[in-house]
């Protein structure tokens, strides 16, 4: 097979995503719009597959977890309270020559990788940044020139208004992570369930974010699904160090097991005094090595009760915990595991992309492929095989999400598949119609393995069998 670790592995994925209708472009009929995507046919059942492996192993195989759902937009103070609305900024840096805006971090990073050299920026003053800037003479990444602004702090939320009446609308935000309507509502799941500690809420959802970045795709974005969870324990009965761990073993095992990325991708790394917020005891990111570099694909955070504690000070509530043994009154400390789904489904493509000679596939694990199976007449101009095939792509439709397709030669169509990464194609044939030379072909269709190219001839009646075992052994 043909190495596909390469400068090159991005963009042959980028391509890969747009012609088979993974991710698009945002906007693109108007000229796009920087750091926006869109999930095609295929990227949108990719993405939920994902989101549905994260919500079936984290919340419903977990006797210790409960999910929520809440609101996008939360009330004011929900930010102040957890400190974003003072301190969620990064420091931008502009060009005066093109007005290019990009992310001090991001070009100061860029240029001692380009010269296979590292830097350590995080915890660095803007003037810091500013000098380091200065006396490299980093240049602007799109018009060359080397005449910058001074690096300043720009607020990550995004503001909007309630209200209908301008004179009478009030300022909100929407919401920089899933995590803050979570501590919000921990009362509320408390009070209205069985849970006890130590457990844990889940929630996936839109999360939005003002970030000015170049390039490495779908890696961040203006709006991106978030998956995080809260796990709530009492300090005094729980460890937190075993705990951690536990949480690191499952995460790993997740993308390992789960998402079938290769464990050589993948690295641990601890946050340094300098970058770990100052409430967190322990802050490690779980990292893959994308075609630009490690970075951080999934974060965990040991965040101690100082979310609860904001959010106790600020809404004048008592957001404690009241142990139903001892009857002791307390805040519940917390472990955050938090990933970005639009991550891991770069990182998913990015893992499974796959060249044997003239073939390209994505060779995903079967569960996340967009489709199980695909089915084809062998002609599409013998209204026979079109008709049974047609019969065929019903049944299976009723147990998996099934592709149609007559177009061009059946090899034109195999190669399609494997680029969308669909795991088996049915191929009804003449001897399906028992017209074959063997007698004992008919009512059997032929069915093609993805990674191997192998067919062997499979039973209608026994089909369904058949890929279930395979799809979701």
């Amino acid at each position: 097979m043909t190495d596909t670790t390469s400068d090159n592995l991005m963009e042959k994925v980028v391509a890969l995503a747009k012609r088979r209708g993974f991710v698009y472009p945002g906007s693109e009929i108007y000229g796009g719009l920087a750091n926006s995507y869109e999930y095609g046919p295929a990227g949108v059942e990719l993405k939920r597959n994902i989101m549905n492996e994260w919500w079936r192993t984290f919340i419903q195989e977990r006797s210790d977890m409960v999910g929520l759902d809440s609101s996008i937009i939360l009330h004011p103070k929900v930010w102040e309270a957890s400190g974003h609305a003072s301190g969620f900024s990064d420091a931008m840096i502009e060009c005066k020559k093109c007005h290019t805006r990009t992310r001090a971090d991001h070009l100061i990073e860029n240029h001692f990788e380009a010269k296979d050299e590292e830097i350590k920026v995080e915890g660095k003053t803007e003037q810091e940044l500013d000098e380091i800037i200065r006396e490299q003479t980093m240049k602007c990444p799109v018009c060359g020139a080397f005449d910058w602004t001074p690096v300043r702090k720009f607020n990550l939320l995004f503001e909007t208004h309630i209200g209908i009446v301008p004179e009478s609308q009030s300022k909100a935000y929407l919401r920089g992570e899933t995590a803050q309507g979570i501590f919000v509502a921990f009362k509320n799941v408390v009070d209205s369930t069985r849970v006890k500690l130590p457990f844990g809420v889940g929630q996936q959802g839109k999360s939005f974010r003002n970030e000015i970045t170049k390039g490495n795709w779908i890696f961040r974005t203006l709006e991106f699904e978030q998956a995080e969870i809260e796990y709530f324990f009492d300090p005094e009965t729980t460890a937190w160090h075993p705990l951690f761990d536990a949480w690191k073993a499952a995460m790993e095992h997740f993308i390992t097991d789960t998402l079938g990325v290769r464990k050589e991708n993948l690295r641990w790394r601890e946050h340094g005094d300098e970058e770990r917020s100052f409430y967190s005891r322990r802050t490690e990111d779980l990292e893959y090595k994308f075609p630009f570099g490690f970075k951080e694909l999934w974060g965990l955070a040991y965040r101690t009760d100082y979310d609860l504690g904001q959010h106790m000070k600020f809404s004048g509530v008592d957001l404690s915990y009241t142990d139903p043994v001892s009857g002791r009154k307390f805040v519940p400390h917390v472990i955050e595991p938090a990933v970005g789904v639009n991550r891991l489904m770069a990182m998913v493509m990015l893992d499974a992309y796959t060249e044997d000679g003239d073939r390209t596939f994505l060779k995903l694990a079967p569960r996340l492929a967009p489709y199980k199976v695909a089915v084809f007449p062998l002609l599409a101009n013998k209204p026979a095989l079109v008709e049974k095939a047609r019969e065929l792509y019903d049944a299976l439709g009723k147990h998996f999400p099934v592709a149609w397709d007559d177009r061009g030669n059946i090899g034109k169509r195999y190669y399609a598949q494997d680029e969308i990464g669909t795991p088996f194609c049915v191929t009804v044939d003449f001897a399906t119609l028992g017209e074959g030379d063997d007698p004992a072909h008919k009512d059997t269709v032929t069915v093609r393995d993805r990674d191997t190219g192998a067919q062997e001839r499979v039973a209608i009646g026994k089909l369904q069998e058949f890929l279930h075992g395979k799809i979701y052994r």
